[in-house]
C-alpha cells in the first residue's frame, strides 16, 4: 500500500508551506505537492478604506518585503487618482526599494540558502542551518551580519521605518533627502557594493562550481518567464513594462495596467493559493511535467531571463558571464540563486547612481493630490517576483474593489512542479532519506517563496 511524505514545515523559507509525496505500492513517486497554508485576504480588508491609508495597510502581506507592497500601492493610487510623481519622489522611492532588494539578497542567499551550499544538502537538519554556517566559515558570517545590519539601519534612519514602512505617499514621498543623508547613505551604499562583488564572486567560485551536477537536474522544469523591462529591454526592478516570454524565448510586452489580457488565474482545489498561467498563449493550464501548459516563473531567474541587457556595467558584466555558461533562457531552477546575485550587485549600483543624481535632494518630493473615482495598477519587481496591485476607487477615493498577485503566487505552479520533478528523480523504490528530502526543499528554496 502507498504511503504519502509529508515534509512539514517546509524550512529556512520567508513563508509557510509543507510538501505532501505520494508515493505508490513501489515506493516511486506518484504525485507530489506543494501545500501553501497561509490565507490572505488584504483584498477585502481594503474595500471601503481611503485609498491613502491603503499603501499603510497592505505593507503588512509580508514582513520581509513590505517596502515593494508599500511602492506597487502608492502608484495603484497614484493612477486611481490620475497623479503624476514628481521626479524627486519617484527616485527616492525606486532608491529604498533598491534598498530593500540589498537587505532581502543578503537574507535569502546568506541566512537561508547557505546551510545547503557550506555545509551541504546531507548535513544533519540540527546544523544545517545559519548558526551551523556561522560555526563552519565565522569570517564570512560576521561580515554577513554586519552588511545586513548596515542596509537596515540605513533604511531605517533615512525613511523612519525599515519594516512596515510609511515613508512613500500618493503623489511621492513623505520627506526630502538632505545633503548629509545624501552622503551617509552613498558611503554605506559603497560597502555593501563591495559586500556585492565579494559575495557573487564568493559564489561562483565556491558554490556553484561545486554544485554543478545539481544545478543541472535538481528541480528543473521547462517554462517561461516573466519580468519588467524598460522600452528598449534593460532589466529594471521599480518600473517599465511587463514581458512574457515562452520557453522558447519568444515574447510579449505589455503595459501594466493590461496584465489580465495576458494573465489569467487559476485555482486547485487542494490549495489556498491562486496560481497565475499565461492566458495570452491560448493553451489553458496544466503542470504536466512533460508537456506543461501556460506555467510561466517570476522573481530573479525570470527577470535576467527576460531583459536584454543590464543597465549598470558591473551587473552587465555578470549577465554576460551567466549567458555565456547557461544561455537565455536558462531553465535550471537553483540558477535562481546566482540570479539573485546579479540582482544584488544591480541593486547597489543603481542605487548609488540614484544618490550621485543631482535631483535627489530636491525638496520637491510629492504632486499635488485630489482623491476620485479611477483605476489604478502598481507594479513593481518584489524579490519573489512581479507584484501586482490593481485598484478601483469611488468618487470619495475610497477602495470599491482590489486584485493582488503577489510575487510568489506566479510561481505556485512551478514551484509545484519543481517539487514534483525533484522527488521523482530523487524518490525510487521506496529508498529515501533526510539528506533527500532535503533536496526535495532546495528545489522550494531557490524561489525563496
Amino acid at each position: 500500500m502507498g504511503k504519502v511524505l509529508n515534509i512539514a514545515p517546509v524550512s529556512r523559507i520567508e513563508g509557510h508551506a509543507k510538501i505532501a509525496i505520494h508515493l505508490d505500492d513501489g515506493g516511486n513517486v506518484e504525485d507530489a505537492f506543494l501545500h501553501i497554508q497561509s490565507l490572505r485576504g488584504f483584498e477585502k480588508f481594503i474595500e471601503g478604506r481611503p485609498a491613502e491609508e491603503v499603501p499603510r495597510i497592505v505593507n503588512r502581506i509580508c514582513g520581509i518585503c513590505p517596502w515593494m507592497h508599500h511602492t506597487a500601492s502608492n502608484k495603484a493610487v497614484d493612477g486611481a487618482f490620475g497623479v503624476t510623481c514628481t521626479p524627486t519622489g519617484f527616485a527616492l522611492r525606486e532608491m529604498i526599494q533598491n534598498m530593500a532588494h540589498i537587505n532581502d539578497k543578503i537574507l535569502h542567499f546568506f541566512f537561508l540558502a547557505a546551510p545547503d551550499f557550506v555545509l551541504g544538502p546531507d548535513a544533519d537538519y540540527s546544523v544545517r542551518n545559519v548558526i551551523g554556517v556561522v560555526k563552519a566559515a565565522p569570517e564570512l558570517a560576521t561580515q554577513v551580519v554586519k552588511m545586513r545590519q548596515l542596509g537596515q539601519m540605513m533604511m531605517d534612519k533615512f525613511a523612519g521605518k525599515a519594516i512596515h514602512p510609511i515613508a512613500a505617499v500618493t503623489g511621492g514621498f513623505s520627506k526630502p533627502m538632505t545633503e548629509e543623508e545624501r552622503k551617509e547613505l552613498l558611503e554605506g551604499t559603497r560597502t555593501l557594493m563591495d559586500f556585492a562583488e565579494y559575495s557573487l564572486d564568493f559564489a561562483i567560485n565556491n558554490v556553484f562550481s561545486k554544485y554543478m551536477d545539481a544545478i543541472g537536474v535538481l528541480g528543473v522544469i521547462k517554462t517561461g518567464f516573466l519580468g519588467t523591462v524598460k522600452d528598449n529591454g534593460d532589466f529594471d526592478l521599480y518600473d517599465g513594462k511587463l514581458r512574457l516570454m515562452k520557453a522558447d524565448g519568444t515574447y510579449d510586452d505589455f503595459a501594466t495596467e493590461d496584465y489580465k489580457e495576458y494573465l489569467g488565474e487559476h485555482v486547485e482545489p487542494w490549495g489556498y493559493s491562486k496560481m497565475p498561467y499565461a492566458k495570452n498563449w491560448n493553451e489553458g493550464f496544466d503542470m504536466n511535467l512533460d508537456a506543461p501548459k501556460g506555467i510561466y516563473r517570476s522573481n530573479t531567474l525570470a527577470r535576467i531571463n527576460v531583459c536584454d541587457q543590464m543597465p549598470t556595467p558591473k551587473a552587465q558584466a555578470a549577465l554576460e558571464a551567466f549567458r555565456e555558461a547557461f544561455g537565455r533562457p536558462a531553465q535550471q531552477t537553483l540558477l535562481y540563486h546566482y540570479a539573485r546575485l546579479i540582482e544584488l550587485v544591480y541593486a547597489c549600483e543603481r542605487t548609488i547612481e540614484l544618490l550621485e543624481w543631482e535631483g535627489i535632494t530636491d525638496p520637491n518630493v510629492r504632486a499635488e493630490v485630489e482623491p476620485k473615482a479611477g483605476r489604478g495598477v502598481g507594479v513593481v519587481e518584489a524579490p519573489r517576483g512581479s507584484l501586482i496591485h490593481d485598484y478601483e476607487t469611488d468618487d470619495e477615493g475610497c477602495i470599491t474593489k482590489a486584485n493582488l498577485i503577489v510575487g510568489t503566487t506566479h510561481n505556485i505552479a512551478p514551484m509545484n512542479m519543481s517539487v514534483k520533478q525533484a522527488a521523482t528523480t530523487l524518490i525510487n523504490d521506496g529508498k529515501y532519506d533526510e539528506g533527500i528530502l532535503n533536496q526535495v526543499e532546495m528545489a522550494v528554496r531557490a524561489y525563496d517563496p
